[in-house]
C-alpha cells in the first residue's frame, strides 16, 4: 500500500468519526517515522479514547510486530483503547482488538485477511456503540 493511499484512508476514517457528531479524531502524520510510541489515529468521544492503527489495501496484510507493540505502549500511557482498524478494498472498515490478531508463521509479524477481519472484527457502528452484533 502506498503512503498516499494510507493517508487517504486514515483521513476517510477521521471523517467518519467527525460525521457522528460525537467523536473527534487526530491523525498522527508519519506515525511510523518517529522513535517514540505513536499511532495513526487518536479518537475521543462519549467518554472513550481510542488509539487506532490503520491498515488498508487488498489481500492479506502483514503488520510489523513493532507497530502493534507501539500501539499498545501508546495506549497504555495515553489511557486509550488499542484497536486495529482495517479496510480491505471495496469493503467497510472493520476493527479488531489486539488479542484477536494472529501471528505470522515466523512470529515476527501479525497477519490479517478479510475472512479473519469479518469473523473477529466489528464494524464502525459497533465500535462507536451504536449497536452490538451477536456473532455465532
Amino acid at each position: 500500500m502506498s503512503k498516499v493511499k494510507g493517508s487517504r484512508t486514515e483521513r476517510e476514517l477521521m471523517n467518519l468519526f467527525f460525521q457522528t457528531g460525537e467523536f473527534l479524531s487526530l491523525r498522527a502524520a508519519g506515525s511510523g517515522s518517529t522513535p517514540l510510541p505513536c499511532t495513526d489515529l487518536v479518537v475521543g468521544g462519549r467518554g472513550r479514547v481510542l488509539a487506532i492503527e490503520c491498515k488498508s489495501g487488498k489481500g492479506t496484510r502483514y503488520i510489523k510486530k513493532e507497530q502493534i507493540e507501539e500501539l499498545l505502549e501508546f495506549s497504555k500511557f495515553f489511557g486509550a483503547e488499542p484497536w486495529l482498524g482495517t479496510r480491505f478494498d471495496n469493503n467497510e472498515w472493520l476493527f479488531l482488538e489486539i488479542p484477536d490478531l494472529k501471528k505470522s508463521k515466523t512470529g515476527n509479524n501479525f497477519v490479517i485477511n478479510l475472512k479473519m477481519a469479518k469473523e473477529k472484527g466489528i464494524n464502525f457502528d459497533e465500535l462507536i456503540g451504536k449497536y452490538k452484533q451477536v456473532k455465532f
